[in-house]
């Protein structure tokens, strides 16, 4: 059994939204999964409904063999959860937030350490969280999410406000949290730090999960790969279009770069680059997350100054909260 599952899921909102279409979705227990899509996706309602903080229209979804309606206090019991936009008590300290979440999980955790765990500092975490950045308001719900061992991480944006310090820490606790057993299960705008950690994605797009895989996986599927050239002088007709197997050629200040259909182009790119252009590197990339994301959904994904932090759902709903 997954530590989430879903069967049919489907959630509508009045008679024109269809947020979530016939979702069947299965994370297994102990790998870090990517949820991703486009704003409008269906991503939030899918959390919304796991965390039953909104009922589906059909289907079933459970999580850690419980179902998600029915028996929502028991799944509270053993998760923990970063939700998007997190909110604070302005007037209550780090420690006091992490003394009330011990007290409700009834565990005897030392608040210190984990304020310490998420690289909070100590002096701040006895100041009003009121004060905070929203950098130290995202450790803070990170430190809550930790408590009780949780045996599945619920993460929405858990880099959001954070430097790329603060990022690559928050990426070593995941791995962490992943080699002790815990189930992680994140969204995140930002697709290099879900290509850094996550064992397999899911991709959203118009409420149906689009695919699911490995992203070696997918990146094998996908059949295409990219060469860059750095040349001493890009020549004024480039002749590339012509082979088969080019999808595109982009020509920028003595850089040529090139996407093929096929991996096994390249070689044939590079001796045409060689043929016309005196190439002093070759650098050869794997498929990005990104250009697979692209695939799947037909366009960019929005990053977070695009859509501002916590602000609304994905799906044109009002956002249901906790």
């Amino acid at each position: 059994m997954g530590a989430i599952e879903t069967s049919g899921l489907t959630k509508r909102f009045g008679e024109s939204v269809l947020a979530v279409d016939d979702l069947d979705l299965t994370v297994e227990e102990g790998e870090i999964f990517g949820f991703l899509g486009p704003n409008g996706a269906g991503k939030s309602t899918t959390i919304n409904i796991l965390l039953d903080f909104t009922q589906p229209t059909e289907g079933s979804a459970s999580v850690l063999g419980k179902d998600c309606q029915r028996e929502s206090r028991a799944i509270r019991e053993r998760i923990g959860i970063l939700p998007e936009g997190f909110g604070v008590y302005e007037r209550l300290t780090a420690i006091e937030h992490l003394q009330h979440a011990i007290s409700v999980k009834g565990t005897d955790e030392d608040p210190d350490a984990l304020v310490d765990r998420v690289g909070l500092d100590a002096d701040d975490a006895r100041r009003p969280a009121g004060d905070y950045s929203t950098g130290m308001r995202q450790r803070l719900a990170l430190a809550i999410a930790l408590v009780g061992d949780p045996d599945l991480l619920m993460l929405d944006e858990p880099s959001s406000g954070l430097d790329p310090k603060g990022m690559q820490e928050i990426r070593e606790i995941i791995r962490e949290e992943a080699d002790d057993g815990t189930t992680v299960f994140f969204s995140s705008h930002i697709l290099p730090e879900v290509e850094a950690v996550c064992d397999r994605v899911g991709i959203m797009n118009e409420g149906q999960l689009a695919t699911v895989d490995s992203l070696e996986s997918l990146r094998d599927e996908s059949g295409t790969a990219q060469v860059e050239f750095e040349v001493e002088a890009v020549p004024e007709s480039l002749a590339l279009d012509d082979i088969d197997g080019v999808r595109g050629v982009t020509v920028g200040d003595s850089r040529i770069t090139v996407t093929c259909a096929d991996p096994t182009v390249k070689i044939e790119v590079i001796r045409a680059v060689d043929r016309q252009a005196t190439i002093r590197d070759v650098l050869s990339e794997e498929t990005s997350l990104e250009e697979l994301f692209n695939r799947y959904t037909g366009g960019a994904i929005q990053t977070e100054s695009e859509t501002g932090s916590g602000s609304g759902s994905d799906d044109g709903t009002e956002e249901v909260v906790a």
